[in-house]
């Protein structure tokens, strides 16, 4: 298990930063745990890079120079890898998303910032949670944990600054579920479908940021 570190890892040439965060306690572990972190790296780096239909127990051993009956000594199956790696991915981006909001002066469009980033960075893998529900069912827990907890998120920081005004909680995580929807609708469509309408409107990203922060704080408005 990584240990969930807040600082950034440096990572190897073609290597994304979330696979160097997902690497990073590998030198300090065992052997046996280092094959273990080898394989689920190398299955981020796949899941990064193509299709996640396409992967396969065998290919996995493969690019990890590993042999096919040593992935059964640590993982029972081919899901099981995914639902790890997946979950883990989904607490890199909490992480990264939460130090944005405490750096900065303003919060809201620096978590959007950081969010925007994560997506165009890790692409594939957010397709994997975004678009990959149906082929696999540690995706969508996944993506469902990603929005829950950012949406509570949400709603308690509206809460200590005041700004929720007298709504229900319950209505404060509606409004937060549906604007986290369109956002990710626009990001999938921008990065992952790449509509080339939505990109010919998009060569701004500060513009992009200042159009979805202006949504999240009008949308979360008494």
């Amino acid at each position: 298990m990584n240990s969930l570190s807040i600082h950034p890892v440096e990572p190897n040439r073609g290597q994304s930063e979330f696979c160097a965060w997902l690497a990073g306690d590998r030198a300090s572990l065992r052997k046996g745990e280092r094959t273990r972190k080898d394989l689920m790296v190398t299955c981020a780096e796949l899941l990064a890079s193509e299709p996640f239909d396409r992967l396969k127990v065998s290919g996995l051993c493969n690019s990890a120079g590993v042999a096919h009956g040593t992935f059964y000594v640590y993982f029972d199956n081919l899901n099981t890898i995914l639902a790890e790696v997946l979950g883990l991915f989904v607490d890199y981006v909490q992480i990264q998303m939460r130090s944005a909001a405490r750096q900065g002066e303003d919060p809201v469009r620096d978590t959007t910032a950081a969010y925007y980033a994560l997506f165009k960075a890790n692409s594939h893998l957010m397709k994997c949670l975004v678009m990959g529900i149906d082929a696999f069912p540690e995706a969508r827990a996944a993506f469902q944990r990603l929005n829950h907890e950012w949406a509570k998120t949400v709603v308690r920081s509206l809460k200590r600054r005041n700004q929720a005004g007298h709504s229900a909680e319950d209505e404060m995580m509606r409004r937060a579920y549906a604007l986290g929807g369109m956002v990710d609708q626009y990001l999938t469509a921008l990065f992952v479908a790449e509509d080339p309408w939505i990109a010919s409107i998009s060569q701004d990203p500060e513009a992009v940021i200042a159009t979805l922060t202006d949504i999240w704080m009008k949308g979360m408005e008494e």
